[in-house]
């Protein structure tokens, strides 16, 4: 316990050490030569266009989280990968008991209790193999199908659409009126006039 403590104190040591004398050699080495144009908000390369106290698009964090939660998802695939392909190599009748033994150390979790009373259990065979591999391989379809299951729900919601208003509007043109939307756009016209005021002051209904 002593020397994880001393590892973690000398790597933290080391960590703090490498952010500040950056920091201090760029300090002294850089030149310091500013004006006004330097001194200037820089975002982007764009200028800076009113207050920065406004509302971001919904868009960015949609497309954001979108971004992270496939991502993460995809990122189960490479440990599935390496367990199919360990189960593919186990399931050749060819393989020599040595590599098939190795294999079979390498496809069981570390720390097990031992099977049987033995330490090392006994090699994997080429059927159980085959057998493990298509559960595999089943227990992947079911998950990459629930994945474009989703992905077909946010398509079809147009939340991969950038430009998502444009969408909806072109969709609820096309789209034929209701008998109740006829009532009310007829009735807006003279909802519109109600806000106009004589010259004495007072409004005109």
């Amino acid at each position: 316990m002593t020397a994880l403590v001393y590892t973690l104190l000398i790597f933290l040591g080391l960590g703090v050490f490498f952010l500040f004398i950056h920091l201090v050699m760029g300090r002294l080495i850089r030149p310091v030569k500013p004006d006004a144009e330097k001194m200037t908000i820089y975002e982007c390369g764009e200028p800076t266009v009113g207050s920065a106290w406004v509302q971001f698009d919904l868009r960015y964090y949609v497309v954001a989280l979108l971004f992270v939660i496939f991502d993460v998802e995809v990122a189960f695939f490479f440990p599935w990968a390496v367990v199919f392909g360990t189960t593919n190599k186990l399931a050749d009748p060819d393989l020599p008991e040595g590599q098939r033994a190795a294999l079979t150390r390498e496809l069981l979790p570390a720390g097990l209790p031992p099977v049987h009373g033995k330490l090392n259990p006994d090699p994997i065979g080429p059927e159980t193999a085959r057998q493990v591999g298509w559960i595999a391989f089943a227990d992947i379809a079911v998950f990459f199908g629930v994945l474009l299951v989703g992905f077909a729900y946010l398509w079809k919601r147009g939340d991969l659409n950038w430009v998502r208003t444009t969408a909806a509007e072109i969709q609820a043109e096309a789209r034929p009126p209701i008998e109740g939307e006829e009532v009310l756009a007829s009735a807006a016209p003279q909802m519109t006039i109600t806000a106009v005021h004589s010259p004495t002051g007072e409004g005109v209904h």
